[in-house]
């Protein structure tokens, strides 16, 4: 009896301490990790709990190990948090306390950079999260701002248009005489109308009749211009008659033959001795080309030293004919 007596306070035993380890577990407590002890002071702990996790980017790093007033300090709340010892803090460490929508109030570690890292016991620099009607004061500050802005313009825009609903009544009211005043002026120009027809037609009549009185004048100048025009074509004809009897006339001079120019028609004694005349100055041509000093010597030559040179030349051609230059080897 006695052994069963022992296993089931054992047993007992045994389930009172998982469960004591198991509810501090679920709070949020780990027997097997080590944990660093540091302080928080805020003015207003806005319902945080014991137990309420200590987060750093989302991620769980301790729990709120103990909460409570400090009377000699205007009632404000130190709060003891437990971290992992593995997450060093700094002097620009700042505990930021935060909430959710429907869930409860947690702590934020900004840990910034740590250039002097804190100790076991060390108070953390306190800081508080915008709450959501702080985000909709933010959010509707700007929309209150445009808001009465663009209902300042509305109001511009609504005392422009009374304006002008104004200067549309004004303007209505006038064309209402407007039709009145057509009227008056389209009786008006009917009857100028009128008078200016009368006139036109007079004015037609008129110009009808000038028109028949001036027919038999327009016949007498076109006869008075076909005359004119036969007169210069009988003028004209007998000028051309006048100079073929004048080309006739000198035709048949140039037939005669008692002229020079018909002479020079029908006898070649004219080209016999100009064409005699052309061979004599090429002669002279070549001669002057061939013996310029004969001609362009400062005191000239006689004609017997120009004949006897041209002797000594001839002969002087004469012998180098018949004795060739030998042919080279």
């Amino acid at each position: 009896m006695r052994s069963k007596e022992f296993k089931v306070g054992v047993f007992a035993l045994i389930a009172l301490v998982g469960l004591y380890y198991g509810f501090y577990f679920l709070k949020g407590i780990d027997f097997f990790s080590t944990t660093t002890v540091y302080y928080v002071v805020y003015e207003n702990s806005d319902d945080l709990a014991v137990s309420n996790p200590v987060k750093v980017n989302g991620f769980a790093v301790g729990r709120v190990s103990e909460i409570s007033i400090m009377p000699d300090k205007n009632h404000w709340v130190l709060v003891q948090i437990d971290i992992d010892s593995k997450i060093t803090l700094g002097d620009s460490t700042r505990a930021i306390l935060d909430s959710e929508l429907l869930g409860g109030n947690f702590i934020v570690l900004s840990i910034g950079d740590v250039k002097s890292p804190k100790k076991r016991g060390d108070t953390i620099l306190a800081g508080l999260a915008p709450g959501m009607f702080d985000l909709l004061k933010n959010t509707a500050e700007p929309v209150a701002s445009d808001l009465k802005t663009t209902l300042a313009k509305f109001n511009i825009v609504i005392d422009n248009l009374t304006k002008n609903s104004q200067r549309l009544d004004s303007i209505f009211r006038k064309l209402q005489a407007t039709p009145d005043i057509l009227n008056t002026t389209l009786l008006n120009a009917n009857d100028k109308i009128t008078v200016v027809s009368t006139s036109f037609t007079d004015v037609a009549s008129n110009i009808s009749t000038t028109l028949n009185e001036l027919k038999p004048t327009l016949k007498n100048l076109k006869v008075v211009s076909d005359s004119l025009k036969q007169i210069e074509l009988n003028k004209t004809i007998v000028r051309t008659q006048q100079t073929l009897a004048s080309l006739n006339e000198t035709l048949a001079r140039l037939k005669k033959g008692d002229n020079t120019m018909s002479k020079l028609l029908t006898e070649d004694t004219l080209y016999v001795n100009l064409n005699k005349l052309l061979l004599r100055l090429d002669s002279l041509a070549d001669h002057i080309n061939r013996y310029p000093k004969h001609f362009f010597a400062p005191l000239g030559k006689s004609a017997k030293k120009v004949e006897r040179e041209m002797k000594e030349e001839e002969d002087r051609k004469k012998k180098a004919g018949s004795n060739p230059p030998p042919k080279p080897n």
